[in-house]
């Protein structure tokens, strides 16, 4: 049986510690939290359960006591990277496995911080340990999906994947307002609109792409745009009122022979309304994928229904790194990928 320790229980962290705790194979052995009012207390109630007999820390030197063979490291990474790799590293060098969703820029090795990898790769060959980074998408729906898909191609023109996605239940209001801009005045500039940073996240995908097909990359491109709503909406980030965003799109372009190639397009609105001329799907958490080719291949991914697909969206990307866990705690030392790892498919989870 491997120890786990679950660090962070947000959104996506509640859901992979209530699935690790389910697992025959998996041990959760502590919980890390940062919010002061979370330290001390059971995990069970932070989580509005019956004890669960784990009480949550704040200390990192009390993660390390406990010596996990594995860590599930939730923690938002999009604004703190440079904290976050700190925090890999103390982990990997101390002989600690990692799955994470933060820092999507590491689900594939090329195009990330040079200096970042370094540091990985350094600490990871010091304690023999590995980590994985992954989640719905970049991790999946754009990346590992589409590869599998191409398997059944003769010849390809161009891959687009795009995310259609209502995010008015999302509850990160760092992401949503700072990082993507909704609720803010059309005006602002926004932190995903400033040059490289989509790419920080989204160029490790469209390499992945790139990579596995033997493609050489120009250039990759970013366009943004935005909508704003009418009328004021309340979300679950609070109120965005009338006359600020409340629709975003924008893509990652992989350029290739002087034409975009591999694109990864986000379309999310905060409700179904806005941007009525932008691309649409009938359920409200889609990827579609579509490759031209030989032959031409569409195929529409969508998660639960128009009222669960926020939450199944967080399932999903928390069961992409729990389900991993044993496949990484065998794997080299290292930054490891999907295209290293076996098919991560979940083991006795068949239910009645």
């Amino acid at each position: 049986m491997l120890r786990i320790v679950q660090w962070s229980t947000g959104g996506v962290g509640a859901l992979a510690a209530r699935a690790i705790r389910e697992r025959a194979e998996l041990d959760l052995v502590g919980v890390l939290v940062h919010a002061e009012a979370k330290g001390g207390r059971d995990i069970g109630d932070i989580l509005g359960e019956p004890p669960w007999g784990i009480t949550a820390t704040r200390d990192i030197d009390e993660v390390l006591s406990l010596k996990p063979d594995c860590v599930v490291f939730c923690e938002n990474g999009d604004v703190r990277p440079g904290e976050v790799i700190e925090r890999f590293c103390t982990l990997l060098e101390a002989g600690i496995n990692i799955v994470s969703t933060s820092i999507a820029g590491l689900v594939h090795h090329s195009g990330y911080d040079g200096e970042s990898l370094a540091r990985i790769h350094d600490a990871a060959t010091r304690g023999n340990a590995s980590l994985y980074v992954s989640g719905i998408e970049p991790g999946f729906a754009a990346d590992h999906l589409v590869l599998l898909l191409t398997t059944l191609s003769r010849s390809i023109t161009s891959i687009r994947t795009q995310e259609i996605f209502r995010y008015d239940d999302y509850p990160v209001v760092e992401v949503m307002r700072d990082v993507f801009g909704f609720g803010r005045p059309p005006e602002d500039k926004v932190i995903i609109e400033l040059p490289g940073v989509q790419a920080m996240t989204w160029s490790a995908p469209v390499r992945m792409v790139a990579d596995a097909l033997g493609l050489e990359l120009q250039d990759i491109r970013e366009t943004y745009y935005k909508e704003v709503t009418e009328r004021p909406l309340d979300v679950a980030i609070g109120r965005i009122e009338a006359g600020t965003v409340g629709a975003v799109r924008f893509e990652t372009i992989g350029v290739v022979d002087g034409r975009d190639a591999i694109v990864i397009e986000h379309v999310n609105r905060m409700s179904a309304d806005i941007a009525p001329h932008w691309p649409q799907a009938e359920h409200h958490g889609t990827y579609r994928v579509e490759i031209q080719g030989d032959p031409d291949i569409r195929v529409e991914l969508t998660l639960g229904d128009n009222e669960s697909y926020s939450r199944d969206g967080m399932t999903a990307t928390a069961m992409r790194i729990v389900n991993a866990i044993p496949h990484v705690c065998r794997a080299r030392p290292g930054l490891v990928t999907a295209m290293e790892l076996p098919l991560t498919v979940p083991w006795q989870v068949l239910k009645s």
